[in-house]
């Protein structure tokens, strides 16, 4: 795809820059090994897509401010805060390439980093009085840990249907983008009715996000081989929930016993992604992403032209139509 991130963050690029320097400086701390980690948490800062939200949706609706660059600093911190604190629960030693804080540093100092960065997150907002960008991050964050407990509980049934699918998701993946793109037009000072229609165009951007990850999991042209995580994991993903819709009773307690008992071989996992591919599951995932994604659109659309509207508008292509 000929989009990059470069282009794409040109009508913000001198923010971005300012905004690294000023999240460094947010995460200080006088404790020694405490500093060490933060230092190491900002080297292994990804594509930095979320800022990117904020402040573009800022841009969108209104002009960029210091409350904006404190609300992109909060999301940060919170979802860094959550991040540290699934790697723990996951037992993970990595995260993008990385060797994970509970990796490097055990579990018990991984939790009081993550306690570390919310408690900053919660400051920041306090001293300066951003309530309601906090009000918007922090049921963000409520959501984020229901939809996966949400996801836990169903897991063990495996009895998720299309509408709690969308709900974990929702609450999951969706909630993140949503308070990004509220956080933006809210520190614009824009009135309630602005703020939740970025709200819900970054929903839906979520939304279909979220449906193309699930779709990676069956292998694309560029990946090659499917990778079958979800399956081996045991996750409920559209694609597989369809397939299960639309099969005999027999085939679907033979698919879901694969699954339940026999997803740590690889053979049995193959066969599960057959099913799916053969039942047109990956077919209508494709179809519910594009009409997220053309939902999204259609909200963006209706907020005058701008730089920023067009970036915003590359940014939820390249976020889309990405090959990994």
């Amino acid at each position: 795809m000929s989009l990059n991130l470069k282009e794409i963050q040109a009508p913000i690029a001198l923010e971005m820059a300012e905004f690294e320097k000023k999240f460094r400086d947010s995460m200080k701390s006088k404790v020694q090994l405490l500093d060490k980690i933060m230092t190491y948490i900002v080297k292994r800062k990804g594509k930095q897509m979320r800022p990117m939200f904020v402040f573009l949706s800022c841009g969108v609706t209104g002009e960029i401010n210091e409350s904006t660059h404190r609300g992109a600093a909060l999301i940060e911190l919170l979802h860094t805060a959550t991040l540290v604190h699934d790697d723990v629960v996951d037992d993970a030693n990595y995260r993008r390439g990385f060797f994970s804080i509970n990796a490097l540093w055990k579990n018990k100092i991984a939790v009081l980093v993550g306690d570390y960065l919310l408690s900053r997150g919660l400051l920041l907002s306090v001293e300066h009085g951003d309530h309601e960008l906090l009000r918007i991050v922090s049921n963000a964050v409520k959501e984020m840990s229901e939809g996966e407990l949400l996801q836990m509980e169903k897991a063990r049934k495996l009895d998720i249907d299309e509408e709690v699918y969308y709900e974990i998701i929702r609450q999951k993946t969706a909630s993140l983008i949503a308070s990004c793109c509220a956080v933006g037009a809210c520190s614009s000072g824009a009135d309630k009715e602005t703020v939740e229609k970025m709200r819900l165009f970054g929903e839906k951007v979520g939304m279909a996000f979220q449906i193309k990850d699930d779709l990676f999991d069956y292998g694309t042209a560029e990946i090659g081989k499917p990778l079958g995580i979800d399956i081996k994991e045991k996750k409920m993903t559209l694609p597989l929930i369809y397939a299960l819709r639309h099969a005999s009773p027999v085939e679907k307690k033979k698919v879901i016993f694969k699954i339940k008992n026999q997803s740590h071989k690889n053979k049995k996992v193959r066969e599960v992604i057959e099913f799916v591919k053969g039942s047109g599951g990956l077919e209508y995932a494709r179809e519910v992403m594009e009409r997220f994604y053309n939902e999204a659109l259609e909200i963006l659309q209706s907020f005058r032209n701008s730089t920023f509207k067009n970036s915003l508008n590359d940014l939820v292509q390249f976020t889309i139509k990405r090959d990994k």
